[in-house]
């Protein structure tokens, strides 16, 4: 007990200000961002978009994985979505390790053996960023109306820079 407490003061501050209950959830911006789970990057921000306008799907690497799609497909379908960005960044951890020494630095965290847990780390960001593409765009629920865009956002400079 005690170790959520800053968390959860900072949370009634939030509360007491919270002026969105009763928000549709759709993306009003009609924008869907897939990126990755670092603490550098702020979606919204760095494309100049506000709360309601997007939605959001993170994970290690920024990689558009099965759940990525699926979040796609439903923000297509059901939540206004029709430009979608995926963006990764510059140095990160995904990016600049491999598989091998990930693994190792879990096992020594954990003192076990996690040879057996894949962590898919990226050999190859800019070759990565173009399979994810292909693969929202063959997609066979998001239609050929869906723009789709591949970034990659540098975490030093804050700009995004398209490559696919």
């Amino acid at each position: 007990m005690g170790e959520f407490d800053d968390l959860l003061k900072a949370n009634r501050t939030f509360a007491d200000q919270f002026e969105f209950g009763g928000f549709d959830g759709k993306a009003h911006a009609g924008v869907a961002i897939v990126t990755c789970m670092d603490s550098r990057i702020d979606p919204l921000k760095m494309l100049g978009l506000k709360y309601g306008d997007a939605k959001i799907f993170r994970n290690p690497g920024g990689r558009v994985t099965e759940a990525a799609l699926e979040a796609l497909v439903l923000g297509v379908h059901l939540l206004n979505v029709d430009r979608i960005l995926v963006i990764p960044h510059t140095r990160c951890a995904m990016a600049s390790s491999t598989e091998a020494d990930i693994q190792a630095k879990i096992g020594e965290a954990t003192g076990q053996d996690v040879s057996w847990h894949p962590f898919h780390v990226i050999a190859n960001q800019k070759t990565a960023l173009a399979e994810d593409i292909r693969r929202v765009r063959s997609h066979p629920l998001i239609p050929e109306s869906i723009h789709i865009g591949g970034f990659i956002y540098d975490v030093d400079t804050g700009l995004l820079s398209q490559q696919v």
